[in-house]
């Protein structure tokens, strides 16, 4: 990696991430910025190899930043150098074009490994901003019981193998409504056994 550009408005988050980027990348040089606009000076004068990118600049957002360089250089490395590890604000970023994410709670041996597995086109995600992406898809690929909400809460109950009998004892209704519940549901998801049912609450996420 022979140029690393640094956009960070914190002094003392810039200090770190070049400490990171000489122990990944010994022999690059590094140049920094503090906002939106010291980075497009920065960019105007040389495209680096790699950027580490804060998303909070005082003029703007990095996201939007990084979609601007990706639109001119898509061969730079954009790497989101965040405090935040949340849906709000990974998603917009990975779409934008980042090609890694990391929080800034990691060592500096650490994350200097993370920007040279990414320089190497290794997964490009820091592990707590991995689970998060996994725990999102995970549920995302799950299919969406067609019940209402007392239904979805009966098979939770039948598919961890209660009986009507108990089911009713747990909501406070009858055994006679409960059975029609499960009777319901089965109609619903076209199925004819607790053994289905069950596997039915699995698929649904519901026996976790």
């Amino acid at each position: 990696m022979k140029r690393v550009l640094i956009i960070e408005d914190l002094p003392a988050a810039r200090e770190w991430l070049a400490e990171s980027v000489h122990l990944a990348f010994p022999t690059s040089q590094i140049d920094m910025a503090a906002d939106c606009a010291g980075a497009r000076d920065a960019l105007d004068r040389q495209w680096p190899g790699m950027a580490l990118i804060d998303l909070g600049l005082p003029d703007g957002d990095g996201t939007r930043l990084i979609a601007w360089i990706k639109s001119r250089h898509p061969a730079t490395l954009c790497i989101v150098a965040s405090t935040f590890a949340d849906d709000t604000h990974i998603f917009p970023a990975l779409r934008a074009g980042a090609d890694g994410y990391f929080t800034k709670d990691q060592g500096r041996a650490e994350l200097a490994r993370l920007l040279t597995e990414i320089a190497d086109g290794q997964p490009p995600l820091s592990p707590d901003v991995a689970r998060r992406l996994m725990a999102y898809f995970q549920h995302e690929d799950q299919p969406e019981a067609p019940l209402s909400e007392r239904e979805t809460e009966v098979l939770r109950l039948i598919g961890k193998g209660y009986s009507s009998t108990e089911v009713g004892r747990l909501l406070g209704i009858t055994r006679n409504t409960a059975a029609g519940y499960v009777k319901d549901i089965y109609r619903k998801l076209g199925i004819s056994s607790r053994a289905e049912a069950a596997l039915k609450a699995a698929e649904f996420g519901l026996l976790r």
